[in-house]
C-alpha cells in the first residue's frame, strides 16, 4: 500500500502517523476501542477478542499486514485487540490523516477496502465456528452440585457447555450410559479426561487454574477476590509488588453475583457483576498478580506475618489487605437448605438467567442486588415478584431502581411479606407467603427463589489482635483507636487494622460503605498505605541494623 506512495504523500505520513515501538504483551489497541488503521513493521502480534467472558487468540499478523480495516471502512469499533506476541514497531494512523492520505492517493482506499471485506469473512467463519469449550458438564437442572460446579467455571472463566442427562447430544459424547445414572455433576474436558462430581480444586487444576502460590515470600497477600481484592491486586502488582490473592470459590465476590450494576461509574448502560468482575481479574494477572483459588486462609500470625493455608501450606507476607467481603445470609426456614442449588439461590449472576426463562420466579429482599436481579430476569422470566418485609422499598433500594421497575409489567412487589415455609422433595416446588398487614398465608408454586437478605461477616477464624465489632466486622484507623487499641510510634493508617501492616478493605471493614465503587476505592486506596508502611519498614530495619 505504501510502496507506490509519492514523497509528498509518503512525508505527510511520516509527519503526521505514530510510530509505536510495543514490547511482549503490550496492547496496540484494545477490543472497543475507536478506529484507526494499524500497518506492522516489525515483529510478530496477536488479534484478541473475548469470546464467552475468555480471552482468545484468533489469528496473527506480521511485518507487511494492516490491522484496522473493518473499524475504518465501517466507523465502528475495534471487533479484537491487537497485542504484541513479541517486541514489535507498528504505525497508527487515525481516521482523518487516513482519508486525507487517501485523497492524495486513491489506492489506498482500495487496498483497505478489499482488506476489509477479507477480514469480514474471517470474523463470519470465527461467529459459525465457535472454539470448543474447555470442559462440558452433565447434570440435572435440578442438581445442587451441578449448579454449584457450573457457577465455579463460569466465574473463573472457564468456557464450558451445559448439558442435561435428557438431552439428545448426550448420545454423541463418549460417556457410558450407566454413569448417567450414577452421580452427577459428569464433566468431560477437551483432552478427554472424563471426572466425575470432582472437587472444585482438582477440577480447577484439571482445566489450568492456580490453586498453589508459586513463592514463599510476598509483599502483599490479599485475602478474598472481591471489587476490593481485585482493585487492590490491580493497584499492588502494577506498581512492582510481588503479589498474590486468595480465593477460596471464585474472584468476583457478592458483586459477581450481581445480575447489573446500573450505577457504577463509566458505565453508561450498566455493567453485569461477573462482566466486572472478569475485566478485574484479566488486569490483574496482566499486571503479574498470582489469583489462586479454591484455598482458604487457616491461620494468620499477626507477628510473624506467616499465613497458613488449608492443606498446611505457609506463606510469609510483608503486608496483607483482608477483603474477604461477606457471607450472604440464609433463609431461616425449614427445609431451605436442602433445598438451596434445587430452586432456592443466593444471589443471582447471568448464568442464572436460563434458569428462570417463562417461569414465576420470587425474590426476597428489598436491597440493590434485589432490584438488579428483578430487572434482568424480567427480560427472560413470565413474572417476577418481589417480597419485602418492609412497608416500602424507598428505605433500602436506589431510586432509579424503583423507577425502572415500575416500567416492567411482568414484576410485582409485594410490601410486608415473607417466605414462612418451603416445598419440594427434589426441587423445590412452592412457597408460603405471609402478608403482615391481613395475616393471611398464600400458598405460590414456583420452582425459583432468589434470596437477597442481606449479609454477615465472616471474621470468626481471624486472630484476636485484629480487632472487630460487635458483629465482625474488622474494626481499621480511628474505630481501633477508639477502643484503646491504638497506641504505636504513629497514627494508625485509616485503612490499617490493629496489626501495623495488616489493612482491610472493602465490606469487611467496619463502618465501610457497602458499594462496589466504595469496594474498589478502598482496594486501590490500600495499597496506597502499603506503599507507605514498606517505605517506613525499610527505615525501621535500616536503623535497627546500624544499632
Amino acid at each position: 500500500m505504501f510502496s507506490t506512495l509519492g514523497k509528498n504523500e509518503l512525508d505527510y505520513l511520516a509527519g503526521t502517523a505514530a510510530d509505536l515501538r510495543l514490547a511482549t504483551g503490550e496492547y496496540a489497541v484494545h477490543e472497543g476501542e475507536a478506529q484507526a488503521l494499524f500497518a506492522i513493521f516489525e515483529g510478530m502480534l496477536e488479534v484478541t477478542k473475548t469470546i464467552n467472558g475468555l480471552e482468545r487468540v484468533i489469528s496473527t499478523r506480521g511485518p507487511g499486514e494492516l490491522f484496522g480495516e473493518v473499524p475504518m471502512v465501517l466507523d465502528t469499533p475495534f471487533p479484537a485487540g491487537l497485542r504484541a506476541k513479541e517486541s514489535a514497531r507498528v504505525v497508527r494512523i487515525e481516521p482523518k490523516e487516513f482519508h486525507t492520505l487517501a485523497a492524495m492517493a486513491p489506492h489506498v482506499s482500495k487496498v483497505v477496502g478489499a482488506a476489509a471485506q477479507e477480514r469480514l469473512r474471517a470474523l463470519l467463519d470465527i461467529a459459525a465456528q465457535p472454539p470448543p469449550p474447555d470442559a462440558t458438564v452433565i447434570g440435572p437442572r435440578s442438581d445442587d452440585a451441578s449448579h454449584k460446579l457450573r457457577d465455579f467455571l463460569h466465574r473463573n472463566q472457564v468456557p464450558y457447555d451445559w448439558l442435561t442427562p435428557e438431552e439428545p447430544g448426550i448420545k454423541t459424547l463418549p460417556v457410558k450410559q450407566e454413569m448417567l445414572q450414577g452421580r452427577f455433576p459428569i464433566v468431560l474436558l477437551h483432552d478427554g479426561t472424563i471426572m466425575v462430581d470432582p472437587p472444585l480444586r482438582d477440577l480447577a487444576k484439571a482445566v489450568g487454574l492456580s490453586v498453589k502460590a508459586a513463592h514463599d515470600t510476598y509483599d502483599v497477600v490479599i485475602v478474598g477476590g472481591g471489587p476490593a481484592g481485585l482493585a487492590a491486586a490491580v493497584y499492588s502488582a502494577s506498581e512492582g509488588l510481588r503479589t498474590v490473592l486468595l480465593e477460596r470459590h471464585a474472584p468476583g465476590g457478592q458483586a459477581g453475583l450481581s445480575a447489573r450494576i446500573e450505577n457504577y461509574l463509566g458505565f453508561p448502560t450498566g455493567v453485569s457483576g461477573d462482566e466486572l468482575a472478569i475485566r478485574a481479574l484479566k488486569q490483574a494477572k496482566r499486571f503479574g498478580a498470582e489469583i489462586v483459588v479454591t484455598r482458604s486462609v487457616e491461620v494468620i500470625d499477626a507477628n510473624s506475618r506467616v499465613v497458613t493455608l488449608d492443606g498446611g501450606e505457609k506463606l510469609r507476607t510483608l503486608t496483607m489487605i483482608l477483603a474477604m467481603g461477606v457471607t450472604w445470609r440464609r433463609l431461616n426456614v425449614e427445609s431451605a437448605d436442602r433445598l438451596t442449588g434445587r430452586g432456592i439461590y443466593y444471589g443471582a449472576s447471568r448464568a442464572e438467567a436460563i434458569l428462570t426463562h417463562g417461569k414465576d420466579v420470587y425474590l426476597v429482599g428489598a436491597g440493590n442486588s434485589a432490584g438488579q436481579a428483578a430487572l434482568y430476569f424480567a427480560a427472560h422470566a413470565k413474572s417476577v415478584t418481589i417480597l419485602c418485609r418492609s412497608d416500602s422499598l424507598a428505605k433500602t433500594m436506589s431510586y432509579y431502581l424503583i423507577q425502572e421497575l415500575k416500567t416492567k409489567p411482568n414484576v410485582s412487589v409485594e410490601l410486608n411479606s415473607e417466605v414462612v415455609a418451603v416445598y419440594g422433595d427434589e426441587q423445590l416446588e412452592a412457597i408460603d407467603v405471609l402478608c403482615h398487614t391481613s395475616g393471611k398465608v398464600s400458598r405460590r408454586e414456583t420452582d425459583s427463589l432468589f434470596t437477597f437478605i442481606g449479609a454477615d461477616a465472616d471474621t470468626k477464624w481471624l486472630p484476636q489482635e485484629i480487632r472487630r465489632d460487635n458483629r465482625g466486622y474488622v474494626l481499621t484507623g480511628a474505630d481501633v483507636v477508639k477502643i484503646g487499641d491504638g497506641s504505636s510510634q504513629r497514627d494508625l493508617y485509616l485503612l490499617e487494622t490493629a496489626v501495623r501492616g495488616i489493612f482491610a478493605a472493602g465490606d469487611v471493614r467496619a463502618g465501610s460503605v457497602k458499594r462496589v465503587a466504595a469496594g474498589v476505592g478502598e482496594g486501590s486506596m490500600s495499597i496506597a498505605f502499603v506503599h507507605q508502611y514498606l517505605e517506613q519498614y525499610a527505615i525501621t530495619n535500616k536503623q535497627a541494623a546500624n544499632r
